[in-house]
């Protein structure tokens, strides 16, 4: 998981630091001007000329600027909330199928040479019939449930999406075939074993995984093209397996099942 970068008036710190040099701003330039057109007072005149000079913008100027500087918070929370509820998947709290792709065409479009990482596809085994047999309910629990078993089998860095229905997607940075493979049987292995428990019975959980490894420059649409044939390929071999295929051996596409 990556942290947003933070700018502008995002903490208690900064609308201080924000008040208080709009403050003093506004008493330097008050100075200014007093000194400037009440030169030729005498000295008790131009005195309380310029403690009026600093009064003045610290009676009007800093509640004025913490008004403001309360406000600009403000919005830029709003802001950056529309913004994480755009890019995210209300129910599983994964980037959405928009999101996700425009992140991974955006890291793919500046990898550098010999960059190498993996796209798994991930889709729900026989998702209709947990909604046919206990309602759509439990079907979004059931989604929630293996969301949460994929981001637990990740490493930090990974990215998670859900692309529509009962179909998610992560991408592996830094990863070769093999080491894609063996978290592909992770996220497997962790929604196999976790607990759904619909009407108070035990409901098994599995997911099929289809994936396409890569060692230099591509594009994402080349990786989703075959990563979904890869599970497609899972899918009617017979469910709750993990089928990765290096980008250049994708022609082939031999299914490994995992105990």
């Amino acid at each position: 998981m990556q942290t947003p970068h933070k700018s502008g008036l995002q903490t208690w710190a900064q609308v201080a630091e924000w008040t208080l040099l709009g403050t003093f701003v506004c008493a330097i330039v008050s100075i200014a001007v007093n000194l400037t057109l009440f030169q030729g007072l005498d000295n008790d005149a131009r005195l309380r000329a310029l403690v009026s000079a600093v009064l003045l913008p610290v009676i009007f100027a800093f509640p004025l600027f913490l008004y403001l500087g309360l406000k600009v918070r403000d919005l830029e929370s709003v802001n950056r909330r529309l913004s994480f509820i755009a890019r995210t998947d209300s129910l599983t709290s994964c980037l959405n199928r928009g999101a996700f792709t425009a992140r991974i065409e955006a890291l793919l479009a500046e990898a550098p040479e010999n960059f190498s990482g993996a796209l798994l596809m991930i889709d729900a085994d026989n998702f209709k019939a947990i909604n046919d047999a206990y309602g759509h309910a439990m079907g979004d629990e059931a989604l929630t449930i293996i969301a949460r078993s994929i981001r637990a089998a990740l490493r930090t860095g990974d990215l998670v999406g859900r692309m529509g229905g009962e179909e998610f997607a992560v991408f592996l940075p830094k990863v070769d075939e093999r080491q894609a493979a063996r978290i592909a049987e992770r996220i497997r292995h962790c929604v196999n074993t976790a607990d759904f428990n619909p009407e108070g019975r035990a409901h098994p959980l599995s997911v099929s995984v289809g994936g396409a490894a890569f060692e230099d420059r591509t594009s994402f649409s080349a990786l989703f093209r075959i990563a979904d044939r890869q599970l497609y390929g899972a899918k009617k071999a017979g469910r709750n397996f993990a089928a990765i295929v290096h980008v250049g051996d994708a022609p082939d596409i031999a299914l490994r099942q995992h105990a």
